[in-house]
């Protein structure tokens, strides 16, 4: 990590991890700052890159999302243009909210999928992923419950 973050910068980062969504005024409150100096290092963070973005996170059930899976992807050549080209089509797909490369495992790619029922991943397998150039298997695991759930990032 490339910025040197004090105890005041980790808080002001697990209090904006925890509500994205809290005012600088509240914020510079709860870190014993005035506002104009919280601002500051809030907009040091952004600056530095360690801030990203700010987003809102949405119930995928309140919205009839009620299958995930996991899917390891198996592919017949590991170049850079194989893995470019599907990266690429995957990006383009909605129901992928997340993907990785993996070692350690029969698959090169892990994905989170999120859809509405088995009927919609049904279709999304066989009309979308499975006929992705280069994809030779497809290991589908389905989320029976989420124990842990978190978007904030350990700050030690």
């Amino acid at each position: 990590m490339g910025l040197a973050l004090d105890r005041i910068d980790k808080h002001i980062l697990r209090l904006m991890q925890a509500n994205g969504r809290i005012s600088n005024l509240e914020l510079a409150e709860q870190v014993g700052l005035s506002p104009t100096p919280c601002s500051r290092r809030v907009k040091r963070l952004e600056e530095s890159g360690l801030i990203t973005g700010h987003v809102t996170l949405l119930d995928p059930q309140a919205l009839g999302l009620n299958l995930t899976a996991i899917v390891g992807i198996a592919m017949d050549r590991h170049t850079p243009d194989r893995f470019e080209s599907f990266e690429k089509a995957i990006a383009a797909m909605p129901e992928i909210i997340e993907c990785s490369i993996v070692t350690g495992q029969t698959a090169d790619f892990l994905l989170k999928v999120v859809v509405r029922d088995m009927q919609h991943y049904e279709k999304f397998l066989l009309g979308h992923l499975t006929r992705l150039d280069g994809v030779t298997g497809v290991h589908s695991s389905f989320v029976l419950r989420q124990l842990v759930k978190k978007t904030e990032l350990p700050l030690e």
